[in-house]
């Protein structure tokens, strides 16, 4: 089975009063490249996160989005200090006076306490190791739930992958079926066009048969496709055989081979049906190369 190297996953979990959201997406790329969008409360943790990508997803363009964001009911609760509002109120009055303000507006001056820096603060404990040890463990399952997620994506993406290249390389088959059915009809065709040719240069028929048979037998092996036809035959096989195992890169090398074939017989059979089949062929091969660039 194949897998395409696009996917998409995500994963949303809550702790601590903290909503936690995963998402995880791939393209296709021939190396492996991960970027890491993390919260500064996860940061350490960046290259065990990496390694695990790695380990799952293999290879591509990776990137991870890991976003904390408090609960609406966990919200910090403000507190009003009133010793520290008095204190500031009282310093701002003495100020005020000594500036020589009048007709000071008493709630003016109160509201001015409370925009003091620090005059109000929030109700934040100090989380014990214990606590930031499993925060972590929950985030670290919806990332590997956004990656199992994403797995599974690429899994459905690559059956479709899967179905293409057969169907591609069926076609190519059936051109090649055709090749050598038009190539029964080459071979013969190549010799009564040399014996045309002769007895247009005036030969009669008693032109010497031997050195005509050699003749006819050179050009034979220079424009025969024999091997090229069962070497093609032999690759359409294999590549169908790779695709139970997986392995893109080897899908990739196959094609670049497949291609091969199809050139040789194009450049030696000097017949227009089969140059007209070869470029159907090579049609095909095209877009089996366009998707082994996004298989993994």
């Amino acid at each position: 089975m194949i897998y395409s190297m696009t996917g998409f996953g995500k994963s949303q979990k809550e702790a601590q009063e903290l909503q936690i959201r995963v998402e995880v997406k791939t393209l296709n790329s021939k190396f492996t490249d991960i970027f890491c969008r993390l919260p500064k409360s996860i940061s350490a943790r960046e290259i065990e996160i990496r390694n695990f990508l790695t380990q799952q997803l293999e290879r591509g363009k990776i990137e991870l989005s890991v976003q904390i964001q408090k609960n609406h009911d966990g919200a910090e609760a403000s507190i009003l200090p009133q010793g520290k509002i008095a204190l500031y109120y009282a310093e701002l009055k003495r100020v005020a006076t000594e500036l020589g303000v009048s007709n000071l507006d008493e709630g003016a001056l109160y509201l001015q306490a409370l925009n003091v820096p620090s005059s109000i603060s929030q109700d934040t404990k100090e989380e014990s190791d214990e606590e930031i040890e499993a925060l972590w463990q929950v985030i670290y399952e919806a990332i590997q739930e956004a990656v199992a997620e994403c797995k599974e994506f690429r899994a459905r993406e690559g059956k479709i992958v899967e179905d293409k290249f057969r169907e591609y390389i069926a076609s190519i088959a059936s051109g090649l079926q055709q090749v050598t059915e038009q190539d029964l009809i080459r071979m013969p065709g190549i010799r009564e066009r040399m014996k045309k040719s002769l007895l247009e240069l005036g030969l009669n028929e008693d032109f010497d048969k031997n050195r005509f048979e050699q003749e006819v037998v050179y050009y034979i092996e220079k424009f025969d496709i024999s091997e090229e036809k069962v070497r093609l035959n032999t690759h359409l096989g294999y590549f169908i055989d790779i695709l139970a195992e997986g392995n893109g890169k080897k899908l990739n090398f196959m094609a670049q081979e497949i291609g091969r074939e199809i050139n040789t017989i194009g450049s030696k059979a000097n017949d227009s049906q089969i140059q007209r089949l070869v470029v159907n062929m090579k049609d095909e091969l095209e877009k089996i190369k366009e998707q082994t660039a996004n298989v993994l």
